[in-house]
């Protein structure tokens, strides 16, 4: 019960916030462009601003243990489905497939995975070490990808095109402010400096904005409504252009049903990625093959576990890209990760180190 009660309490505030969003976004309070003022207040201010506080005062040399190999294994094979899957089943881009990537292996670290590590292990010195590991390796790669697949050119020429995107690539640390903020704060940390209080102070009160916002924006979208078919031809249809709506009316239904029927596939297998098989695989390399003591074994699962974390709905949003696949896959995932969470404490046992 004490289990259980300490992942209702980590996943309250979650809810809850969502669930203001949405209802802000019902009643017009912050009007129509408050969804993509607010995703862009996240991605280029508030996040960097944590991301930077984060990485500059912690230690890189905590990467370097056997349960980081395990959650790392379990996290780049089912971020490598995700992408493949998005491509393979669904058709998807690059960016698409990126954020299907991220959706299916991505984890919600910071405000969810905190409060479950403090209550179910005792620490959160694990979800730390998987912060880093998130924002330092996998979200470049995320980024490039998002970078390489929405820029101008991107692989459609010989020469010139390619051309295009190494420099893209290239400049990209220097036009993310993800990847700037986490390159500063790998610089900081580096060299042992110490921020100025003032400063410092600073950019915890704006990175503490971060993760609130981000939920409040996810909240918004879920008033989204999909686009009126507007893809008739008055010209052509001009002679029956009541025969001819009724038949383009009819054949807008069969898109729009097809449409959601595949993006509810596509969320399905991103969250059955993420909520079952990324565990499974962080616990059969923790477990049968690096022998990982008890302790260490659930706190790589339990952390593969966790759901998607709500990055993967603003990095869609901040690239112009489709956010339902990503919307709909972080609240399903935080939905049925309740159960995961809790079978997963429950099998390998909950007592301290």
């Amino acid at each position: 019960m004490t289990g259980m009660h300490a992942l209702l309490s980590a996943f309250a505030p979650i809810w809850m916030l969502t669930a203001i969003g949405y209802a802000v976004g019902r009643s017009g309070l912050l009007g129509e462009r408050a969804e993509a003022v607010l995703g862009r207040f996240v991605f280029h201010v508030a996040m960097p601003a944590a991301l930077f506080t984060m990485v500059s005062g912690a230690r890189l040399s905590t990467f370097a243990n056997s349960s980081m190999v395990a959650f790392a294994a379990g996290t780049a094979l089912v971020c490598g489905l995700g992408f493949l899957a998005a491509g393979r089943l669904f058709g998807r881009g690059t960016a698409d497939r990126a954020i299907g990537s991220m959706a299916s292996g991505y984890v919600n670290s910071a405000n969810l995975g905190i409060p479950v590590a403090v209550q179910v292990l005792g620490d959160a010195s694990f979800v730390a070490q998987i912060i880093l590991f998130q924002v330092l390796l996998v979200s470049p790669v995320i980024l490039t990808l998002l970078d390489t697949g929405t820029g101008a050119g991107a692989g459609t020429k010989p020469g010139p095109g390619r051309a295009v995107v190494f420099r893209r690539m290239l400049t990209m640390p220097v036009r993310n402010p993800i990847i700037m903020a986490s390159m500063l704060g790998v610089a900081v940390s580096a060299l042992g400096l110490r921020l100025p209080h003032a400063l410092a102070h600073s950019c915890d009160l704006l990175g503490a904005a971060a993760v609130p916002t981000a939920l409040i924006t996810l909240g918004l979208s879920l008033n989204a409504r999909p686009a009126a078919d507007d893809s008739t031809e008055p010209a052509r249809n001009a002679a029956h252009p009541v025969r001819v709506a009724g038949a383009e009316s009819a054949e807008g239904r069969a898109r729009t049903k097809s449409t959601a029927r595949t993006a509810r596939a596509e969320v399905g297998v991103a969250v059955a990625l993420k909520a079952l098989v990324q565990p499974l695989i962080a616990f059969a390399v923790g477990g049968p093959l690096l022998h990982l003591p008890e302790h260490q074994l659930l706190a790589v699962v339990l952390c593969s576990a966790l759901p998607t974390a709500q990055n993967a709905f603003i990095y869609a949003q901040q690239y112009g890209l489709d956010t339902r696949v990503a919307r709909n896959a972080v609240v399903t995932s935080t939905v049925v990760s309740m159960a995961t969470l809790s079978l997963a404490t429950w099998a390998l046992g909950t007592t301290g180190p």
